[in-house]
């Protein structure tokens, strides 16, 4: 998916034309992988658009921060204040959001002490992200999620997804839209950018944050919908071979939404289409991202711009 400019980014707490968002190339980032992101949307909405969940995505970036020991300096509040200001500024949604904290150009040495902290926020049209429209064909990777102490899990940081890299471009060469790894003790963990969820016998199971997963806001928010509609959820460690058997399988993310899964390792998921459960979370989850249902969780924060899309009930 290649990008599409806009007009700005915000820097430091300016917004500077999209060309000028530059680093040198021995900023520490580049040599040592030292950043912390978020992925984020802005949903278009009957009457305008709304950023989904900001203060949790921007609230996950300063834990990141603060577990690689990066003092970011800004508030929570003016961090979402910004993604607000760049989205209307850009006249851009519905759209994707990649605010981004890095260290810069300082000194050429693993400890990043002496290297400057930069933060950007860019934001751009952006649409699906797992392939397939009908469900999609996953494998289990022979790429394992980070082991414990090793790489922090519950960091969204840059240097993680190189063992994302290696899931996904496995999982493309085979012929797949996407791979699923296990942890380091051979329980299922995630994708390499998406939550797993499996259904079977009416309860949704999920690995736990302890299996090396990312502690995904469209998977809180998958979670606080199923206890609210009344289905039985369970978070424990899971066998691969449950995936086999399942009655339904599907990812969550900020860039996959919730995205059904059709088969795995090319064994169909139950008939291979999207199951009863999956539709019904898909519909809640879509419905209030889009506007179309009440904010009962209070997870939108409106943006004054015109949306690219209609959206209608």
């Amino acid at each position: 998916m290649p990008i599409q400019p806009t007009s700005k980014i915000w820097h430091n707490g300016n917004l500077i034309p999209w060309d000028k968002a530059q680093i040198h190339v021995m900023s520490h980032v580049i040599h040592y992988g030292s950043s912390v992101f978020e992925g984020i949307r802005c949903y278009a909405q009957p009457q305008g658009a709304a950023v989904f969940r900001l203060p949790e995505h921007m609230q996950r970036l300063i834990d990141s921060a603060k577990i690689y020991r990066m003092t970011l300096p800004y508030s929570l509040d003016q961090l979402s204040s910004a993604v607000v200001e760049l989205i209307e500024a850009n006249g851009i949604a519905p759209c994707y959001i990649r605010p981004i904290a890095l260290r810069g150009y300082g000194e050429v040495g693993v400890n990043p002490k002496n290297s400057p902290i930069e933060v950007y926020i860019a934001n751009y049209p952006w649409g699906k992200y797992v392939a397939g429209d009908d469900g999609a064909d996953v494998c289990i990777s022979s790429w394992n999620r980070l082991a414990p102490n090793t790489m922090p899990s519950l960091a969204k940081a840059g240097a993680n997804y190189m063992n994302s890299q290696l899931i996904r471009m496995e999982a493309d060469i085979n012929g797949y839209a996407e791979g699923i790894a296990l942890d380091v003790n051979g329980y299922l963990s995630e994708g390499s950018g998406e939550n797993l969820f499996i259904v079977r016998n009416g309860v949704i199971y999920t690995t736990p944050l302890a299996n090396s997963v990312l502690a995904g806001i469209t998977r809180d928010s998958v979670l606080t919908l199923a206890r609210h509609l009344g289905l039985s959820v369970v978070e424990q460690a899971l066998p691969r071979e449950l995936l086999y058997i399942a009655d339904e399988v599907f990812f969550t993310g900020t860039a996959a939404e919730v995205t059904p899964i059709r088969s795995v390792d090319r064994i169909p998921v139950a008939d291979g289409n999207p199951g009863p459960i999956t539709k019904q979370l898909a519909d809640e989850f879509f419905g209030i991202a889009n506007g179309l249902k009440p904010d009962r969780f209070g997870w939108l924060t409106p943006v004054n711009v015109n949306v690219e899309q209609t959206v209608t009930v």
